[in-house]
């Protein structure tokens, strides 16, 4: 099994103050997650852009303790999400939102998301536990998705099969496994709390492949694997290109 090819984080792994803060960005955004979604389930529109502006700066702040790689890393994957949330939600109607749009705070939801994965995957647990972890992982999603196909459940699941499958592909065959463990939990648990709550809801039928799917698919995880898969392997090259393109800006002032 090939789990232990452990995420790079530059400057940062060695040290026992990061890991230990790692631990508490994870408590953090699954408290505040579950407080969020419950709350929007009920409360009026407007107080969705209050949870915007408390997720905005929560995200900050914590990005003000990482190093670029990282930030650089989140702002990609709430770029990739945020168009994907509009494609998917919006205009596929794969799932509906309470009110139909796309809430405010979702875009600094999915940097907290991003960010616990990338956490949880980076700690010393799961970095000493990851093939123990990936085990129980592929059980809990394996019954899961089993559950979806069987003659019991009251919705098939189709697609959760299909995303489970998927999802097997990231951690064997992915470039930072252990932050796809990590994006199991907060995103599975999310994904739990949001379609109970009634924030959101997803189509009996998938509208792209017209299978049938459950409110949440059992594999979910493996479309937030997407977005870690395109921060991991977008944030260098732009990283790279935005320390190119200030070099030159400097050059030229220097010329003037």
């Amino acid at each position: 099994m090939r789990f232990l090819s452990l995420p790079h984080f530059p400057g940062i792994e060695a040290h026992g103050e990061h890991r230990r803060r790692d631990y508490f960005i994870a408590i953090f955004t699954f408290v505040t997650t579950t407080i969020c979604l419950t709350t929007d389930g009920f409360a009026p529109k407007y107080f969705q852009y209050l949870l915007a502006l408390f997720g905005w700066l929560f995200l900050l702040a914590f990005l003000h303790g990482e190093c670029k790689y990282v930030r650089t890393q989140v702002a990609v994957a709430v770029s990739f999400a945020v168009v994907g949330e509009y494609f998917a939600s919006i205009y596929m109607q794969g799932y509906i939102y309470r009110f139909g749009n796309v809430p405010a705070y979702v875009p600094p939801g999915h940097g907290l998301v991003y960010l616990t994965a990338v956490a949880l995957g980076r700690s010393g647990l799961f970095q000493r536990h990851a093939r123990k972890i990936a085990l129980v992982v592929i059980s809990l999603c394996g019954l899961w998705a089993a559950w979806g196909l069987s003659q019991w459940t009251q919705r098939p699941d189709v697609i959760g099969a299909v995303l489970f499958m998927v999802f097997l592909a990231y951690l064997f065959k992915g470039r930072s496994p252990t932050v796809y463990l990590g994006a199991f939990f907060i995103t599975s648990w999310l994904e739990l709390v949001g379609t109970s709550a009634g924030t959101w809801a997803w189509a009996v039928i998938d509208p792209a492949s017209k299978l049938p799917q459950g409110n949440p698919p059992s594999g979910v995880a493996a479309w937030y694997c997407l977005v870690d898969a395109v921060a991991i392997a977008g944030a260098a090259p732009l990283l790279d290109s935005l320390t190119r393109t200030r070099a030159y800006l400097q050059r030229q002032t220097v010329r003037f």
